[in-house]
């Protein structure tokens, strides 16, 4: 029987503690993204179409975006062993290809009772922020293990 992987247990976070993950928005990533999620809006998928629309052009979805703050909390910190509880997310401006997005997760609460720790989340391109939010995530305690 092999040891569980944890990444980071709930008495190793302190408060303003955070990780970010970077990428780069790709055709691939629309096509994929549609291709898994169904979401086959044509305002990412249909370049005629989308000029047509308030953003004037293709845009990325923007629960792909979202994603990459699901990535920072599932393999940075908290990291593995820890249960995304639910999250509350606004979109502040559109993601293109091409764009690079960086996700940053930073501890803004700990409920060491419960093993639960709220995560101020934020998504940026440059300066930009396209999305914002908050997360609660399950952290394991060391001495529950």
């Amino acid at each position: 029987m092999t040891a569980a992987v944890v990444g980071h247990y709930l008495e190793d976070l302190s408060l303003g503690q955070s990780a970010s993950y970077t990428r780069t928005v790709t055709e691939s990533d629309i096509q994929q993204f549609g291709a898994v999620s169904g979401d086959l809006n044509p305002l990412h998928f249909d370049e005629d179409y989308a000029k047509s629309t308030i953003f004037r052009g293709r845009i990325a979805h923007g629960m792909l975006s979202a994603s990459f703050l699901s990535t920072v909390l599932g393999t940075q910190l908290p990291g593995a062993g820890s249960i995304f509880l639910s999250a509350t997310i606004r979109f502040k401006a559109p993601v293109r290809i091409g764009d690079t997005v960086v996700a940053i997760c930073t501890i803004r609460e700990i409920l060491a009772p419960k093993g639960r720790v709220t995560f101020d989340c934020v998504c940026k391109v440059g300066d930009t922020v396209v999305i914002e939010g908050e997360a609660i995530v399950k952290v394991p305690a060391r001495s529950a293990g």
